[in-house]
């Protein structure tokens, strides 16, 4: 398999062959960026547009420009203003929205807590479900840590389960 693999590759190889062009080609590229229309520099341009435009659109040339102002204005102070009301990282709002799932689920099969066997474990699991949203509070986007913090709730869940069971 491996040597039939190398044989097509010398094989491939041996086909790529540089072909040169026919002739040159540059001369026609050339001659068709002279032929585009060029673009005007220099503030006289724009004031030669303008003059070109009729009078009642020439009114109107300064009420544009302000409103173009103000509405940049308003979409900068929008944009600052929805960033700074972010409260939490995506992140922290999932492992917050996982806490609460986790606190009803648990809420639905209380008394499990009670078998003596599981306790040390349980609150094994409640003290590193605690150190991983502590963790979460100082790197608030650590995908890593919502994940472990996942793992966690599930495995605690599951052992309450297996109280209840036994």
């Amino acid at each position: 398999m491996n040597e039939e693999n190398d044989r097509l590759r010398w094989q491939l190889k041996g086909l790529r062959q540089d072909v040169p062009p026919s002739r040159d080609l540059w001369p026609g590229i050339a001659a068709r960026i002279a032929e585009l229309p060029q673009p005007s520099t220099g503030s006289s341009a724009g004031r030669e547009r303008v003059a070109s435009l009729p009078l009642r659109a020439r009114r109107l040339v300064p009420w544009a420009m302000a409103a173009s102002v103000l509405l940049t204005v308003g979409f900068l102070w929008q944009a600052t203003h929805l960033t700074s009301a972010q409260e939490e990282p995506l992140i922290r709002q999932e492992a917050v929205q996982l806490t609460r799932d986790y606190q009803g689920a648990l809420a639905q099969i209380q008394g499990a807590e009670a078998h003596p066997e599981l306790g040390g474990a349980l609150q094994e699991l409640d003290r590193s479900a605690e150190e991983i949203l502590a963790a979460l509070d100082r790197a608030p986007n650590t995908r890593f840590l919502l994940e472990q913090l996942r793992r966690t709730y599930a495995k605690r869940l599951a052992l309450t389960q297996r109280a209840m069971m036994s």
